[in-house]
């Protein structure tokens, strides 16, 4: 192709761009997804709980009642009330609506679970309970394959171009480090957050510098310089989440899904005694691990939770898991003296389903009685950038006055303002397919084609 054959690029092939490729294409328009890593996925590919949403069929199918309102309430009160209120209705009323696309797409999530902050099981997975972002990735990106749409990996993007005030196309340098020029009729962000950025969280989060990331090393910010130069705002760039349980004892840091506590699991300190809600928000599940004396902890599970969370068997797999075939067993391996007696008395607290020493409500359908039983080393690290570009409801990227910057358009972790001070497990991934989706329509409707 020409260079200026596309009607659309897309900047980052993460869950918001391979979405806003397949629902583009299938608008009828020319998509190009631009991706400066050597595989496509971004941080969605690291994705382990699920996809939330409230009113869906598949909760109608397994007996759940759920609210929309209640899900913006719990959302905008687990994000401190930071939230902007007009993309969080946008995104609550239309999550169900992504959870159909994506099955009417050959990517069902008919599995439920429930992550922290939350009242019901509205965290969409696969059936098989596998993790959800490299489902998704996969399946995304052989629908953008199957649908024309051309990704080129190791392109870096470096410039928006402008012609006539309207953002228009990209440079950006090939495989071999030579420049190039693509240009189109509208130009969408999906490049993700800063999270893996030295030098941004020194700016702006000085305090978590010295932290470890779960974020694959290509999330630095980029869409945040590429949007700042053509005039766009930047919002809550304080804003960074830590996450309570990534285990940090090898080379990488790999990210525990809270799924596994949505499923049973709970948290002990060195002692073997619980601290916390383990279903909190995961602002404060950090903290109170981090006023721990060794600022690390264990999630304890069993083998019944174990079944429930196909991720675990990947952990084991890579050495992060310690087992026991009792309690005792597994006490002899990592100490925890006090373990026994924890798990006595979280069962009398599922037996009764009343958790008086720290009002868990959630996660308690099952009680850690089948061996074998485990526990993974854990400890905060920075996990997601809420702050971000300022776009609205409709994906338009704004600038200080809050006018729309023609041509351009944002979704994903690059964007500011849905979350808050703090996101809720599981709305990350529904924030990608639904306002990955958004930006496609209101592209295409903006073009006039």
């Amino acid at each position: 192709m020409k260079k200026n054959d596309y009607d659309l690029i897309i900047v980052g092939s993460g869950g918001a761009g391979l979405t806003a490729a397949v629902q583009a294409s299938e608008l009828g328009l020319q998509v190009v997804v631009l991706e400066k890593n050597a595989k496509v996925g971004g941080n969605t590919s690291r994705a382990s709980s699920g996809m939330n949403a409230a009113e869906t069929s598949v909760q109608a199918q397994h007996g759940i009642v759920d609210h929309m309102r209640t899900f913006y309430d719990e959302t905008m009160k687990g994000g401190g009330r930071l939230n902007d209120p007009e993309m969080l209705h946008h995104f609550v009323t239309h999550a169900p609506l992504a959870i159909d696309w994506l099955a009417q797409h050959g990517l069902p999530l008919a599995d439920l679970t429930i992550t922290g902050g939350m009242s019901q099981q509205r965290t969409h997975r696969p059936a098989s309970t596998a993790p959800v972002g490299a489902y998704l990735v996969k399946g995304l990106q052989n629908l953008a394959a199957s649908a024309g749409v051309t990704i080129m990996t190791e392109a870096k993007v470096t410039k928006l171009l402008i012609q006539d005030g309207r953002v228009n196309g990209v440079q950006y340098c090939d495989n071999d480090g030579q420049p190039q020029e693509l240009t189109a009729e509208a130009v969408i962000l999906a490049s993700g957050g800063f999270g893996a950025s030295k030098e941004l969280m020194q700016r702006y989060r000085p305090d978590l510098a010295h932290y470890r990331t779960t974020n694959q090393e290509g999330a630095t910010g980029d869409g945040l310089r590429l949007a700042s130069a053509v005039g766009a705002q930047l919002m809550q760039l304080d804003l960074v989440q830590v996450h309570p349980t990534v285990q940090q004892d090898q080379a990488h840091a790999y990210l525990i899904g809270e799924a596994v506590r949505g499923e049973g699991a709970i948290l002990v300190n060195q002692q073997g005694n619980r601290f916390v809600n383990e279903l909190a928000t995961r602002r404060i599940v950090s903290n109170a691990i981090t006023k721990l004396p060794e600022h690390s902890a264990y999630l304890i599970f069993d083998q019944q939770v174990r079944k429930r969370v196909k991720a675990v068997e990947f952990y084991d797999h890579i050495g992060l898991v310690k087992t026991g075939q009792t309690v005792d067993e597994l006490v002899n391996q990592i100490g925890l003296t006090n373990l026994q007696e924890t798990i006595n008395e979280w069962n009398r607290a599922v037996e009764n389903q009343d958790d008086e020493k720290f009002g868990r409500t959630t996660g308690m359908d099952r009680a850690l009685t089948a061996g074998p039983f485990y526990a993974i080393h854990v400890a905060p690290a920075i996990h997601y950038t809420m702050g971000g570009i300022h776009a609205d409801a409709e994906t338009r990227v704004l600038d200080a006055n809050g006018q729309a910057i023609p041509g351009l358009y944002a979704a994903g972790e690059v964007v500011g303002g849905l979350h808050g001070n703090n996101r809720i497990g599981g709305n990350s991934i529904a924030e990608t397919v639904v306002f990955g989706r958004q930006a496609a329509f209101t592209a295409k409707e903006e073009m006039g084609k």
